[in-house]
């Protein structure tokens, strides 16, 4: 067998691990990841488990998915500086489902179908008393307060309920009982899991003797430093197309800075070790081509919503930033709906344009902007493209105007596009 941990090494995809896995691993074993349901949609950061899920089983291992429809009405404390809002067992049930959809889509892109569990099958089964009677007695409060989870929320003014304090005991459950079920010697998640996996491993050894294994890889984050995550606030790069249209999704990637794409590249692709070298050498050459980010941006789109897509994002923003003016006029209207649908963008009353309307109203009145003192301080600062030729003065728009007999396209600044049609 191939070694998976020099693979993943040489990728930067190992933060923490057990000592002795590197020999584990010579040899084929069960591993498993664990996702909550806390959205209805996985998320950027939710790539990089099914991506380690795909190496493994690459590899030759056998890999589980376990989605938390026990834990996730709990929620999980770790990297938490408040409590989660909880979710009731209905809403939990249809993220729980919404997510088994789109990680089998995901996983059977690239590799063999992996086994799909849920917690809550076996934990519904479990008595408070018989819980606290069998698991609860191996652990101190000690070794639960010692868990950076706890520790960072334990001296807050909130502090932090039995309900969460109990989490790490309960994950640690889930892997003592996929290893007697299903021969499971290995657990693996982000990085703010590791307290939670040694729990795991604990616990085996406690009730059987048995050793386990368990390894942590790094969190993917935010400019802000705050991990992607389901239930983070702020605004989210999700995987599902309601949530996140393609055409952001496919921007999020091509904007990676140079600082950080070789870094990218290596993480959220499966390409050859020799081949990144080569796309990092020919990248280094020439930078302002951003070759890098055009095939990481490519190659996840097509991953995450298909090749038909894929290729209708990189047409439009060829159209939407190519440097010359080009003439919008002599597009088809399936290029115009293509554009609509996957940039932001509104409906708008034809009549407003019988008589005309000036920029800067329309700029407020179609939501491009929230206030008319802003659009004009944009305008003032030559920041404004109407059909993408420079627009400085409050002019008058009329029917001559809209492109495509019922469409106006907006920009603001070199990324920011909005397409108006007009009905």
């Amino acid at each position: 067998m191939k070694n998976i941990m020099e693979e993943l090494s040489w990728r930067g995809l190992i933060k923490n691990k057990v000592p002795g896995i590197e020999n584990q691993l010579k040899k084929p074993t069960t591993m498993y990841i664990g996702f909550d349901p806390t959205s209805d949609s996985l998320h950027l950061g939710s790539l990089l488990p099914i991506i380690m899920l795909i190496h493994f089983q690459k590899m030759g291992h056998k890999t589980l998915v376990l989605i938390g429809g026990a834990t996730g009405l709990i929620g999980d404390p770790s990297g938490k500086c408040n409590s989660r809002i909880l979710l009731d067992k209905k809403n939990l049930h249809n993220n729980a489902e919404s997510i088994k959809i789109q990680i089998s889509k995901l996983m059977s892109f690239f590799s063999e179908k992996t086994e799909l569990l849920n917690n809550f099958d076996w934990l519904k089964n479990i008595s408070f008393l018989e819980f606290i009677r069998k698991i609860g007695k191996h652990f101190t409060v000690n070794y639960i307060i010692s868990k950076n989870s706890v520790k960072n929320r334990i001296n807050k003014k909130d502090g932090i309920s039995f309900m969460e304090f109990s989490y790490t005991l309960i994950q640690g459950y889930d892997f003592y009982y996929l290893n007697q079920v299903k021969n499971c010697l290995l657990q693996i998640g982000g990085s703010d899991q590791w307290g939670n996996i040694i729990t795991g491993i604990e616990l085996i050894k406690k009730k059987t003797g048995k050793i386990a294994y368990g390894f942590t890889f790094p969190l993917i984050t935010k400019p802000n430093g705050i991990k992607f995550g389901k239930s983070e606030k702020g605004e989210n790069i999700w995987l599902d197309k309601n949530k996140t249209s393609p055409y952001k999704f496919y921007q999020f990637w091509m904007n990676i800075s140079d600082f950080e794409i070789e870094k990218y590249i290596k993480i959220y692709t499966f390409f050859s070790k020799k081949k990144i070298e080569k796309l990092i050498f020919q990248h280094k050459k020439n930078p302002s081509k951003r070759l890098l980010q055009k095939k990481l941006a490519y190659e996840i789109t097509k991953w995450v919503h298909g090749n038909k897509i894929s290729k209708e994002i990189i047409k439009i923003t060829h159209i939407l930033f190519q440097k010359k003016n080009g003439n919008l006029q002599l597009l088809d209207d399936k290029t115009f709906v293509s554009i609509y649908d996957h940039i932001p963008h509104i409906l708008f009353p034809h009549e407003k344009f019988e008589k005309g309307i000036f920029l800067l109203d329309f700029l407020k009145k179609s939501g491009f902007f929230t206030s008319k003192n802003e659009a004009n301080r944009a305008l003032k600062a030559n920041s404004i493209f109407l059909n993408k030729i420079i627009t400085k003065k409050n002019i008058l728009l009329k029917k001559e105007n809209i492109i495509g007999k019922k469409y106006i396209l907006l920009q603001f600044g070199k990324k920011e596009f909005f397409m108006i049609k007009i009905e």
